[in-house]
């Protein structure tokens, strides 16, 4: 279970083919505060580390993608070099500071715009239609790992819609939003609560 609140920035190091894909991400942690067995979201994706090393500041942790995940994820996400919103899983005590993610990913969404406006940057993204009917103006929403408020939705004749998003430049800052451009694939995990008053709602309507 996290949060949506990104607290580094790692790298992958080296990708390697294993039967499932074997990742080392490089990070500025501290290796013995990274327990073998723990999880940890990159970019939105739970996943678990299998060995750790490196110094405080420059850690290292692996872990193993299988091909479903890769396979539900923004393409090339997974490629050496490739930086990722890192986010410990939540202890019992901390501040539940975004909303309740659970690391796994519903869907990928496109970039359609985005545009500077004062400090802060504006984003829009396009979701498929699936997802359509869980994304609500003032809801939360995941975005490659990092907890947002929707500011607004827009609906597609075709069933997809639009929503927009207010990137702070602190958020732009500390992850990898900042560097969104349109065309870019992201990571979408859809608020928890909606996904249980979607399915209520299909319920009752069959009866």
């Amino acid at each position: 279970m996290f949060t949506g609140i990104v607290t580094a920035i790692g790298t992958i190091a080296s990708a390697e083919q294993r039967g499932d894909l074997r990742l080392r991400i490089a990070a500025p942690l501290d290796p013995a505060r990274i327990d073998i067995g723990a999880s940890i979201a990159c970019s939105g994706v739970c996943l678990t580390v299998v060995e750790r090393g490196g110094s405080t500041g420059d850690a290292w942790f692996d872990v193993d993608v299988s091909g479903e995940t890769v396979s539900r994820t923004m393409p090339g996400m997974w490629q050496a070099g490739r930086q990722l919103n890192l986010e410990p899983s939540l202890r019992l005590g901390d501040e539940l500071g975004g909303h309740i993610v659970t690391g796994h990913v519903d869907s990928v969404g496109e970039v359609v715009k985005v545009a500077q406006q004062g400090g802060s940057w504006h984003v829009a993204i396009r979701a498929r239609a699936e997802m359509s009917p869980f994304i609500a103006e003032k809801g939360s929403i995941t975005v490659n790992g990092v907890s947002l408020t929707v500011n607004d939705v827009r609906d597609r004749a075709d069933g997809t819609c639009d929503f927009l998003l207010n990137i702070i430049p602190h958020t732009a800052e500390v992850t990898t939003l900042g560097d969104l451009a349109v065309g870019d694939a992201v990571n979408l995990e859809i608020d928890v609560l909606a996904r249980y008053l979607k399915r209520m709602q299909s319920l009752a309507a069959s009866r």
